[in-house]
């Protein structure tokens, strides 16, 4: 049972890490402390970012396991991005614009709303995708673009404000995070006959164990009566996770606009062709338009020292740059859609980081090899291109699973699953789209781009 007062170490100062250290706080935990070897939020970080798409929802007690758990993430975080005073201000309700360009995608955006076609407009001609926005924005052809209109119930999060607020909103009710490589978490201490080692991807994990502490690169321990693991992308660096969690990484790139152009771009709704990319009204800080080309996702893969050429895992790294074929792919996506920005130079380019879980699913629950079902190690990973959206969902969620009353459904859903990833695919694209349908290696990249920043 955990009280008020007790020790709690969150491993990850990211998008559910802060989720998680705000909902603690808010429920009265008074020792709270969150370890992370950046800033918040992370370089790596999906969600440090400039916007991020946002769909509302709700939940259906007919649903499955899986579709219940996720709908109820789904309203929780609908509830708390129009509600909650943390959240709300950055959350920003302009509609948006779903397309695709061949015919099996657009049968996949069909399924994707059966049930609720009278919440879009067909959008079928490039005068027709011309007008969802105003004159001057769109000025591309659209060929073979087909798509959906949805004025309400949709839009897109300022990403870092919110990570930053809740940061901060969680600091004020007595939080306490520690960056730097003194927050730089590097092996998770386990009972005394056992370690888990940094370059332990690929071992068996069957031992009964009990987590004692974690050890950060400058030497420092740190003991706690609960630790949580909620560093995402990167938590597969410290615990063998019996191939469940499959570091992806996407691209993205932005473009600086004039102080006219981004007042032309405000209040957008987002343009998402699931084959192509997307885009979002520029900053208002840095008037700088966000484009990324969609695609399943690269991975960075760790092979087998034996010479099987087996997969082991996929390991994140930093990098603010992107593959010329990505730059290439978002040249393309703005001449179909804003040609007169095509030739425009980027100001800014990255890779970014989430941990897919092969059902796409969220990772929420005890790590299953405690000694005598000792419950003192909370796992909360694998946001597969969902983390974002559910921030404020997944503290909530954690909290309950931390005080014993999450619902069975629910805990069903989001349990510790190996099963599900025996023989796992690596390049399982994952129901995404784009650049050519494949999942991409990192070690194939020809070159990357050179964007002074």
């Amino acid at each position: 049972m955990l009280l008020n007062d007790n020790s709690v170490l969150i491993v990850g100062a990211g998008t559910w890490g802060c989720s998680i250290a705000l909902e603690l706080a808010r429920n009265g935990y008074s020792n709270v402390t969150i370890l992370d070897g950046e800033e918040v939020p992370s370089s790596i970080a999906a969600g440090n970012d400039l916007n991020k798409i946002m769909e509302e929802g709700s939940q259906s007690e007919d649903d499955t396991d899986a579709a219940y758990a996720w709908n109820r993430l789904h309203a929780i975080c609908t509830k708390a991005w129009l509600e909650d005073p943390v959240y709300k201000p950055f959350y920003h309700r302009t509609g948006y614009v779903m397309a695709a360009s061949s015919d099996s995608a657009f049968e996949a955006l069909l399924e994707d709303i059966k049930g609720h076609e009278d919440e879009y407009r067909h959008v079928r001609s490039a005068e027709e995708f011309r007008g969802t926005m105003p004159k001057g924005v769109l000025t591309g052809e659209f060929e073979g673009w087909r798509g959906f209109a949805k004025q309400t119930g949709a839009g897109w999060v300022y990403a870092r404000g919110a990570i930053v607020a809740a940061k901060q909103e969680a600091e004020k009710l007595g939080a306490r995070f520690i960056t730097g490589k003194k927050g730089d978490v590097v092996e998770l201490l386990f009972s005394e006959d056992t370690q888990v080692e940094t370059s332990s991807i690929g071992k068996g994990d069957d031992l009964s164990r009990s987590l004692n502490a974690v050890k950060t690169s400058d030497g420092t321990i740190y003991k706690a009566h609960t630790t949580i693991l909620a560093n995402g992308a990167n938590a597969d660096l410290l615990l063998d996770f019996q191939n469940q969690l499959r570091p992806t990484a996407w691209t993205l790139a932005h473009i600086r606009m004039t102080p006219s152009e981004a007042q032309l771009y405000k209040d957008l709704p987002v343009l998402f062709n699931i084959e192509k990319g997307f885009f979002m009204e520029p900053s208002a800080e840095t008037h700088e338009l966000k484009i990324c080309d969609e695609h399943p996702g690269y991975i960075n893969p760790v092979y087998s020292s034996d010479g099987s050429g087996k997969i082991l895992g996929s390991k994140p790294f930093a990098r603010h740059q992107i593959p010329i074929e990505s730059d290439a792919r978002v040249r393309s996506f703005l001449k179909e859609t804003m040609p007169h920005l095509a030739e425009r130079p980027f100001s800014f380019a990255r890779i970014c980081w989430d941990a897919d879980t092969p059902d796409r699913m969220p990772l929420i629950d005890w790590y299953p090899h405690s000694r005598s079902n000792e419950k003192n190690f909370l796992l909360a990973v694998g946001g597969s291109g969902h983390g974002f959206k559910t921030m404020p969902a997944i503290g909530q969620v954690v909290v309950e699973v931390l005080e014993g009353r999450v619902d069975e459904r629910t805990r069903r859903a989001f349990r510790w699953r190996p099963e599900t990833a025996i023989d796992r695919n690596w390049w399982d694209v994952q129901d995404r789209w784009g650049a050519d349908g494949k999942v991409m290696d990192f070690k194939h990249v020809k070159g990357w781009t050179s964007i002074s920043t």
